[in-house]
């Protein structure tokens, strides 16, 4: 998921206002912005857990995943297109409703979905850093190198990182060329009588669970990997013309990935029998897959690297993306503004970044413990399964938020989809976000991201009594369609 919110101060003092985004991105840069949006961590890190739910129809709940993906973009198209700003989510929920308590919870769950999606990120990170050296580590030293990374990457999230439209163009191709290796293998090793598609239909189901809860539970996983396309409303204001190219460029990149999700997950579990693709003692699932396809060539020395590098990229734009927005919350006045404070010499927002990485180092403690005592638990799965539970919940707001919204016409034309795609929008997100959706296994998602959102109310809470008590100023959102626009870092505002 790739969101950069390196936000403006607002101005004080008659300052004159920021200048607009400069318009760059055409149909080409923003189909590579989307699909290298979507890819990453997901399939990277999920297709052996969700292979381990269904058996080798592993495909299906990535497919399911597409469709409840796509008929959510048809609603993020209408929106992006009615109001071609910036500030995603949060500003639809806002347009709508109007209520600052359920704008707050949008954006927290956003903020929160970014550090989630980043720690399952790093333990990710610290999988394929062990397959690529083969260094044999158990569970403690998987946990030290999944802290090490995400110190790392607060360290360079504190430096300083500008994220452009051609560097997302390479790491859009590292990514890439790391699944198309997954499929390419595939295909030989089918040539050379290694695969057995034959499984690709075999149903099996841990627990005896039923097909369509075990289906379900394995689409929840799934749509981790389907997320980040909502992200793209975030450059609307840097393309050439987003009323004409958002529409078929995003349902494109959808598309697109959709289909190498599936090609990667026939190949996975035709190559290698799911029981070997959920033993993580026996690496991750798709280094598994190239060593199998291809033994007698080096390619799965090569793919734990590309892995690496994937979740790597992941990881480090969503924690830029949560402290940009912690930070844009806190200039808000809704979250203590010591969050907001810059540091003088890096400008960037140090104190929301050090809060965002210990709040990441938290779940990855917690998640890798629990993975270790309780049986049938899998730390990347749980993290990938919460930040798509808390995305979920966002998406069936926003499908809701738009039928609100057609009461409410602009001048200028804009795509507009069926009332009866947003009406199953909501109800297909707000079904997989639900407790009869996950199996139970998986039901300790809820307690993560419960008490994600308890951390933001409290602090909401706190920073209402200040305002209201010392600084005698109401707590709301003054400027929402600023709360994560993406402004150069010279913006930041000297405290």
């Amino acid at each position: 998921m790739s969101q950069t919110i390196d936000q403006a101060g607002g101005g004080a003092g008659g300052a004159a206002p920021e200048p607009g985004l400069k318009r760059v991105m055409g149909r080409k840069l923003l189909l590579l912005f989307i699909v290298g949006d979507i890819l990453g961590t997901g399939v990277y890190a999920l297709t052996g857990q969700v292979a381990g739910e269904v058996g080798g129809a592993a495909w299906a709940p990535f497919l399911i995943a597409f469709v409840v993906a796509t008929i959510t973009a048809f609603s993020y198209l209408e929106l992006v297109t009615k109001y071609p700003q910036a500030a995603g989510a949060a500003l639809y929920t806002h347009k709508a409703f109007g209520i600052h308590f359920v704008t707050f919870i949008i954006a927290f769950m956003v903020m929160c979905s970014g550090i989630t999606s980043a720690s399952t990120a790093s333990n990710a990170f610290a999988g394929f850093l062990n397959d690529g050296f083969g260094l044999g580590l158990g569970t403690n030293g998987l946990l030290w190198i999944a802290l090490g990374f995400m110190t790392l990457v607060a360290l360079v999230n504190f430096r300083g990182v500008g994220e452009s439209v051609k560097a997302n163009v390479v790491l859009t191709l590292v990514e890439l060329s790391g699944l198309l290796l997954v499929i390419f293998v595939g295909m030989w090793g089918m040539t050379q009588g290694r695969a057995d598609f034959s499984r690709v239909v075999v149903f099996e189901s841990p627990d005896d669970k039923g097909v369509f809860l075990a289906v379900t539970a394995a689409t929840t996983l799934a749509f981790f990997a389907m997320v980040g396309f909502e992200d793209s409303v975030n450059m609307a204001e840097e393309c050439q013309d987003p009323v004409r190219d958002f529409p078929r460029t995003m349902l494109t990149g959808l598309s697109i990935t959709g289909l190498i999700y599936v090609l990667v997950a026939i190949t996975a579990v035709a190559l290698v029998p799911v029981g070997d693709l959920t033993d993580a003692e026996k690496g991750s699932a798709l280094t598994q897959v190239v060593a199998a396809g291809a033994p007698g060539l080096p390619f799965d020395t090569i793919f734990p690297f590309i892995g690496m590098f994937a979740v790597a990229n992941s990881a480090l734009i969503n924690m830029l993306m949560a402290s940009r927005l912690l930070y844009g919350l806190a200039n808000q006045g809704v979250l203590p503004r010591s969050f907001g404070k810059v540091h003088r010499t890096r400008q960037t927002p140090w104190v929301s970044i050090v809060v965002t990485t210990l709040i990441s180092f938290g779940l990855i403690v917690y998640v890798v413990n629990a993975s270790a005592t309780e049986e049938g638990s899998n730390a990347i799965a749980l993290l990938g399964g919460t930040t798509s539970l808390l995305l979920l919940v966002v998406f069936a707001v926003v499908n809701v938020a738009l039928l609100v919204l057609r009461k409410q016409p602009v001048k200028h034309p804009h795509f507009r989809t069926k009332t009866w795609l947003a009406v199953l929008g909501a109800l297909t997100c707000a079904y997989l976000a639900g407790p009869w959706a996950r199996s139970a296994e998986q039901q300790e998602q809820y307690l993560i991201a419960g008490g994600l959102l308890a951390v933001g109310i409290v602090l909401s809470f706190i920073t209402w009594l200040y305002n209201r008590t010392v600084r005698h100023e109401p707590t709301e959102f003054e400027h929402i369609e600023d709360i994560d626009e993406d402004k150069p870092q010279a913006g930041y505002p000297k405290r």
